[in-house]
């Protein structure tokens, strides 16, 4: 007597569920690295790492580091994660944010917010347990600001540009901390530099996106259609503002005078984008200055703390 066991099931029939669940868990995979921004972690762990040497009171780097940025990054990981929980719906709006994880609806927003805040917990229990306790009390207090302040005000105000550079400008003081730095004028130096640099570098990307930005009913600086070169004119303020302002360092102890050449011409340099761009308003002008900014800044702080090893080494 035959039986079902015994009758013939073809290959394909038989490997088409693995597949099927291999494919999913592929896509999920890369549905929560989206979610991620991997990218701006990255970024967020260079200015951690430059930081941490800055606030070194000596040319030793401690295994301190890695777990300032591994707990830093689970952190940024939240962060990202809640900001696209809040903005699930205006990234439905934009053509450039449509098709993430939440718009799409390929992920939850349950399960994204569990994801972001559950990160978030992690990561600063992780700090404040194996770094210290300033360092995880102002990462919270980073992920709050980010998450919970400079995101929702992103429909409500254009000041939300201003509110997010504070966050913005936090992680090289984040790594300072960890390394045991004092609260001192040149942690504010760093903080200072970091601050202003964003405004440029977000004004080109406002510009940029200010038609998908109006329709998803986001203020962002330049808010609604500005008058013609004043998003211009504003990066260039903020850019004649930042030369004096990242000399300081050298000013204060913190780096030598190869610091302060390299710091004055990236700050001409920046400066010259920002010109041409508020001279002619174009998408060719506005990518100078967001690529501009994107060399700057790596080449700014890892120029900084070569620089203030160097006087380390020599103490």
């Amino acid at each position: 007597m035959s039986t079902i066991s015994s009758l013939p099931v073809r290959p394909e029939v038989a490997n088409a569920l693995p597949n099927r669940i291999v494919s999913s868990m592929g896509s999920r995979f890369a549905d929560y690295l989206q979610i991620a921004k991997p990218r701006i972690s990255l970024m967020v762990l260079v200015t951690v790492s430059c930081g941490y040497v800055l606030g070194m009171e000596t040319s030793t780097i401690s295994i301190t580091l890695l777990h300032a940025c591994l707990g830093i990054a689970v952190v940024a990981i939240g962060s990202s994660a809640m900001n696209q929980w809040v903005e699930r719906e205006t990234d439905g709006k934009m053509e450039r944010t449509k098709n993430r994880p939440l718009p799409s609806g390929r992920l939850a927003p349950a399960e994204v917010l569990c994801f972001g805040l559950g990160c978030a917990m992690i990561g600063c229990i992780y700090l404040a347990f194996l770094v210290n306790t300033p360092t995880a009390a102002v990462t919270g207090l980073t992920f709050l600001l980010y998450a919970g302040a400079y995101t929702p005000l992103k429909r409500i105000t254009s000041f939300c540009t201003v509110v997010g550079a504070v966050p913005g400008a936090l992680p090289p003081v984040l790594g300072w901390l960890a390394a045991g730095g004092r609260w001192d004028a040149s942690l504010f130096s760093l903080f200072a530099v970091l601050f202003l640099w964003q405004f440029p570098h977000f004004f080109a990307i406002a510009w940029l996106h200010r038609e998908d930005y109006c329709r998803a009913g986001l203020r962002m600086l330049p808010a609604g259609k500005p008058l013609p070169h004043i998003t211009g004119l504003m990066a260039v303020a903020y850019a004649v503002c930042l030369i004096p302002v990242s000399l300081l360092p050298t000013h204060l102890g913190l780096a030598g005078s190869t610091y302060a050449y390299v710091a004055m011409v990236l700050g001409a340099l920046y400066l010259s984008a920002s010109i041409l761009f508020a001279y002619n308003e174009t998408r060719k002008s506005a990518r100078r200055v967001l690529w501009t900014s994107l060399i700057y800044l790596p080449v700014l702080l890892i120029t900084l703390s070569w620089d203030h090893l160097r006087l380390l080494e020599r103490l």
